[in-house]
């Protein structure tokens, strides 16, 4: 075997040594380097980004504000909480979390221009999402409209407007708790909720928040009328409309024959059994591939009363969901008929967006459909 000399082992040793030192220091000055306790509390920066409430005045807004509401009469200390307040650009979430405490010091019955209440819109609108106690407070609004006998809608529209980085998660609140089941057929919405709804949608409508489909289905739900909604949602009839046939017809046998412009044929859908997926299709549900861009009005003639739901799609996650088709979707009632064997009209409030299908739902077992017109345009 081959003996290196004594100087090349020197040397490749000296080499060895030299690359052990500079991996250490390398990798030493990669190692993130431990927030102090306090800091890791407040979590709201990114390891290794800078703190944005690193200054003096956002590490003492804690404290300031906590003396505000101890002292709210004392002058000295509410100009230092709102000097502290204007210069920290964002708080930290402990000074957040006094939001509700602030709140309820200085309710809005007694006025918006107390000190107390001018320090509450300051924190909101620059606090982040997680932490926005404005923001926080229109869930619980909505939550406590739909157990309570009456809303606060001066109120939660107020923590509305001032919810600052907060809006997007105040407004998704809104959708989940007020619009969606606005927009439902199988929901029984309680009037407080469906008027801090109509309260509410402006301004998330104004910040384009809101999923135009979803607020045209709640405004045309004849189950839930909110007249607020209708008048949000109102818009130009588009000019150009006729009936549109269904690609797609389920249900009831023969279901063609709602659709043939025979008024002497008919579907009995009163005799139709209710299967796992009556609560979307009814006994009868015409389809449309492409969804229709417009619906605008839905003529019946029949023997017997019924509705007619469209079903509306929404963004994932809003409203109901179909596990087969895979999408989601609301109900909104569209149409009550009588079925007095002649046509009868039902012209809709605003006209519906993305409609994948019409479903109808019998209300007598001996309810009859002769012809079904749906009106819009792809």
């Amino acid at each position: 075997m081959r003996r290196f000399p004594l100087r090349t082992l020197l040397l490749m040793l000296v080499a060895l040594i030299a690359f052990g030192r500079l991996w250490c220091v390398t990798h030493q000055e990669e190692a993130p380097v431990p927030r102090p306790a306090r800091m890791a509390q407040a979590g709201d920066a990114p390891a290794g980004a800078p703190v944005p409430f690193s200054t003096p005045e956002c590490r003492t807004l804690e404290r300031t504000l906590e003396s505000a509401l101890r002292t709210p009469q004392d002058p000295r200390v509410l100009a230092e909480a709102r000097q502290q307040l204007d210069a920290c650009r964002q708080p930290p979430v402990r000074a957040c979390a006094l939001g509700a405490a602030l709140d309820a010091r200085s309710p809005l019955s007694e006025g918006e221009a107390t000190p107390l209440r001018g320090l509450l819109a300051s924190l909101c609108e620059r606090c982040p999402p997680a932490a926005n106690s404005c923001a926080q407070a229109v869930g619980q609004a909505l939550l406590s409209a739909a157990v309570g006998p009456h809303s606060d809608t001066a109120s939660a529209k107020w923590n509305l407007e001032h919810a600052g980085a907060g809006l997007g998660g105040a407004c998704a609140s809104l959708v989940q708790l007020g619009l969606a089941p606005a927009a439902q057929s199988g929901l029984t919405v309680r009037p407080p909720v469906l008027a801090l709804t109509g309260a509410l949608a402006p301004r998330c409508s104004q910040a384009g928040l809101l999923d135009d489909a979803l607020l045209r289905a709640a405004a045309a739900n004849l189950v839930a009328p909110t007249p607020a909604l209708v008048a949000l949602a109102a818009g130009p009839t588009p000019p150009e409309t006729s009936a549109m046939k269904p690609d797609q017809i389920e249900g009831t046998e023969p279901g063609f024959q709602a659709f043939d412009r025979d008024e002497n044929t008919g579907v009995p859908v009163g005799q139709a059994l209710k299967s796992k997926r009556w609560e979307a299709d009814g006994a009868l549900r015409a389809s449309y591939a492409p969804t229709l861009k417009q619906l605008v009005s839905v003529t019946v003639r029949a023997t017997g009363p019924g509705t007619v739901r469209a079903i509306v799609r929404t963004p994932r996650g809003v409203g109901l969901k179909d596990p087969e088709k895979d999408f989601a979707f609301v109900n909104p009632t569209v149409c009550r008929f009588n079925g007095t064997g002649q046509w009868e009209q039902c012209p809709l409030q605003v006209p519906l967006r993305d409609v994948d299908a019409v479903s109808v739902f019998p209300e007598r077992a001996d309810t009859e459909l002769m012809e079904l017109e749906v009106h819009g345009a792809r």
